[in-house]
C-alpha cells in the first residue's frame, strides 16, 4: 500500500504556484537525503521537457524538499554555503554576502514542513514554505549555485543528484 501511495504521490501535478511559472513542468525525478541512516528531507525536481542536466543553470525548475527534521533556518543556510563550495571558488566576501541573503529568506523548518525553490535563469531564486511565498533573490550566480547544491555533477550526494534526474519526461505529442 505504502508503494501505491507512494507512486501517486509522484505523479501528481506540481504545486500551483509552480504550474504557474512552469506551465509545461513535469517530475523529473525523486529521492531522499539521509545523513547516517537518518531521513533528513525528501526531494522532487520538476522542470520542462526541455530541461537539460548538463546545463542546469540556463533552464528554469522547481526543487521541492519535505522535511522530516526540524532546523534551524540559519543552519540551513550556513550548509547551503558549504556545499556551494564544493562547486568551485568562492571568495570570502562573497560567501558572507550569500549567507545573509540565504539566511534572510530560509526559514526554520518543522517536520513535513515543504520548502520549495524555483530557479529562474538570468535572474535568481524564488522560495516558498508550503503555498506561502517567502521570498526572493535576485542575485542569478547565487541562484545557479545554490540548486548546483543538488544538480552539479560536483555535489557531494551524487545518488540523489541521479535521482532527481532519473525520470526524464515523455515528449508531448
Amino acid at each position: 500500500m505504502a508503494v501505491a501511495s507512494a507512486a501517486a504521490e509522484n505523479a501528481a501535478p506540481p504545486p500551483a504556484f509552480i504550474q504557474q511559472a512552469l506551465p509545461e513542468a513535469s517530475l523529473w525525478g525523486h529521492g531522499q537525503m539521509r545523513f547516517l541512516g537518518l531521513r533528513i528531507y525528501d526531494a522532487r525536481l520538476w522542470a520542462d521537457p526541455q530541461f537539460e542536466a548538463a546545463d542546469f543553470g540556463a533552464y528554469p525548475l522547481a526543487l521541492e524538499l519535505t522535511y522530516h527534521r526540524a532546523f534551524k533556518g540559519a543552519d540551513i543556510a550556513r550548509r547551503s554555503i558549504e556545499e556551494i563550495k564544493r562547486q568551485g571558488e568562492l571568495p570570502p566576501a562573497q560567501a558572507e554576502l550569500w549567507l545573509k541573503a540565504l539566511a534572510a529568506v530560509l526559514p526554520d523548518v518543522q517536520a513535513g514542513e515543504r520548502l520549495t525553490g524555483l530557479h529562474q535563469p538570468g535572474q535568481g531564486m524564488r522560495l516558498w514554505r508550503g503555498p506561502q511565498a517567502l521570498g526572493s533573490i535576485d542575485d542569478a550566480e547565487l541562484a545557479r549555485r545554490f540548486f548546483g547544491i543538488w544538480l552539479s555533477p560536483r555535489t557531494s550526494e551524487p545518488g540523489l543528484r541521479s535521482a532527481l534526474l532519473a525520470r526524464k519526461p515523455k515528449a508531448r505529442p
